[in-house]
């Protein structure tokens, strides 16, 4: 069953901007609550892109997991909102990690403009932006006290 994490967090944290070709990974402590863009997945299948998840897994050993959940302005969901509690539930799933879902709306927008702050275009840019979303996902999530 998933969790809302409404305790305290301890430990490591990895967060996640769905996409179905890009999953942005960003993670931190929540003792010091920063987050740090770590990864940009992809892959041919889905088996691929939870394997590299796998790995991230084994190398940081999180205690929870952040998923991004996308929806309208107005918050109403949409299919892409779907497909993330999806990927939310899989990560569960096959990792038996605690899963908080977060509301992403205008993370892609906050990224474009960090990057841009930070003078990265062209093909860097594309590489980075999946990773600063999933960094300001959970930085939103460390923001919040590490509640969803």
């Amino acid at each position: 069953m998933l969790e809302s994490a409404n305790r305290s967090p301890s430990g490591y944290t990895l967060a996640f901007d769905f996409g179905e070709v890009r999953i942005g990974v960003a993670g931190g402590s929540c003792e010091l609550g920063i987050a740090t863009p770590l990864a940009t997945i992809t892959g041919q299948s889905n088996d691929d892109k939870f394997k590299a998840i796998g790995k991230l897994i084994a190398e940081w050993q999180p205690a929870q997991l952040v998923v991004g959940l996308p929806s309208h302005l107005d918050g109403t969901e949409h299919e892409m909102t779907r497909l993330a509690r999806t990927f939310g539930n899989r990560l569960h799933g096959r990792f038996n990690l605690p899963v908080a879902f977060i509301d992403e709306r205008l993370t892609s927008v906050e990224a474009e403009s960090l990057l841009s702050e930070a003078q990265t275009f062209g093909k860097k840019r594309k590489a980075a932006l999946d990773q600063v979303a999933a960094m300001r996902i959970l930085q939103g999530w460390f923001d919040m006290g590490g509640e969803a």
